[in-house]
């Protein structure tokens, strides 16, 4: 028999902002090395990826509040439609007839039947 299943730890919380930063100063310092030095024998295919490498990081700097935020609203609705989903189940609701009385009736119809009766 295998022993339980501990719960699972919850999400690391990174600064994603800080990660794409750091790549775009690498390809930026990337372009410049190759800017300096110039490129192997003569590719410029090398900027271009350098280039491509800093315009992405800067996209990403720009993108990634966007995209935490977006799920944050996101987690929150979800946390909301689940606390009002518990608080609904926990209150009885009087609306809803019983599974003796036949749909369309309501109690206090239920009730003026059976006294009329005796």
């Amino acid at each position: 028999m295998t022993p339980p299943r501990r719960p699972d730890p919850p999400p690391m919380r990174t600064n994603d902002v800080r990660v794409a930063l750091m790549g775009t100063a690498a390809w930026a310092v990337a372009l410049v090395v190759l800017l300096i030095a110039g490129t192997p024998s003569g590719d410029r295919w090398w900027l271009w990826v350098c280039v491509t490498g800093v315009v992405t990081g800067l996209f990403g700097v720009w993108y990634i509040p966007r995209l935490q935020a977006g799920r944050e609203r996101q987690e929150a609705a979800r946390a909301a439609r689940r606390d009002a989903a518990v608080e609904d189940a926990a209150q009885p609701s009087e609306a809803q007839p019983s599974a003796a009385e036949p749909p369309g009736v309501t109690r206090e119809d239920a009730v003026e039947t059976s006294d009329a009766d005796v």
